[in-house]
């Protein structure tokens, strides 16, 4: 069993020269697809359920699915909840068998955001598990645009919360279909230079791959979250499968056609991350 908690699979991260992809998860064939190419590539991954994905199936459910594929696969599996708004999700998720919660309370106020972070954070881990926060909120391509994360308050959001990894915004934005911007170094560093708490890059899809592969290989940052990107390749692929068969209607006939292109994209994703 190579079930893992954030906390596990960053530590080495930071100190090695790399980081972990946090691949956004919709269904069961995203997320097998995703351990398959982490096994190939022979590095931890995180399998994360987002607000999307628990619209669709109940925590239990995933926690059930995520770990079924961690008890079988020969690299580190984190089993996550992304962007948790309240402490009664981070909970549920806690005893479904998530290993790490993301409380998201970045619209807040900074002193709520920190009281609510730190009380979910000593929650999880009175259970065992990792807890990501989040200051500086971050936007969506297309609508609400980021907040710019101040290195003061995330030096103080990372000190009284206790937190084993802080998403930042730093020129990030969700839902980018691929890099249209870049991240703002001056203030990673900025950031870097008053916390050691690993980073968390949210909105990864739009970083530019130079970027990513820098900045994993040389910053603080250990996690990169993955949506958009591999979303587009799942959708390419399934396309494809209808096409070629138009009469075609089982649905596990079409979805087989679409793993081995998805695995060989996130085995891409995940060779940008790798160290030297």
């Amino acid at each position: 069993m190579t079930l893992a908690t954030l906390s596990e699979v960053l530590g080495p991260a930071n100190r090695d020269g790399y980081a972990v992809a946090g691949l956004v998860t919709l269904g069961w064939e995203d997320m097998r697809a995703y351990v398959a190419a982490a096994e190939a590539e022979g590095v931890p991954v995180i399998l994360q359920a987002g607000p999307s994905c628990r619209k669709h199936t109940p925590l239990p459910i995933l926690g059930a699915m995520f770990r079924h594929l961690a008890e079988a696969a020969s690299v580190p599996v984190v089993a996550h909840l992304d962007h948790g708004y309240t402490e009664a999700e981070c909970r549920e998720a806690i005893g479904a068998g998530f290993t790490s919660v993301m409380f998201d309370g970045s619209r807040l106020p900074l002193a709520e955001n920190i009281a609510r972070t730190a009380e979910i954070a000593a929650m999880a881990h009175a259970a065992g598990v990792s807890c990501e926060g989040e200051i500086g909120f971050v936007g969506y391509a297309g609508g609400e645009g980021s907040a710019g994360t101040d290195p003061q308050e995330a030096a103080r959001f990372a000190r009284e919360t206790r937190i084993d990894a802080m998403a930042i915004s730093v020129g990030n934005t969700h839902l980018q279909r691929g890099g249209e911007g870049g991240l703002d170094e001056a203030r990673i560093r900025a950031i870097e230079a008053v916390t050691e708490v690993p980073l968390v890059i949210h909105g990864g899809s739009g970083v530019p791959h130079a970027q990513r592969r820098a900045l994993a290989r040389g910053s603080r940052i250990a996690k990169f979250n993955i949506g958009t990107e591999l979303r587009m390749e799942f959708g390419r692929a399934l396309r494809a499968a209808v096409a070629r068969d138009p009469d075609r209607f089982d649905r596990v006939a079409i979805l087989s056609e679409v793993h081995e292109p998805l695995v060989e994209a996130t085995r891409g994703v995940l060779r940008g991350f790798k160290g030297e």
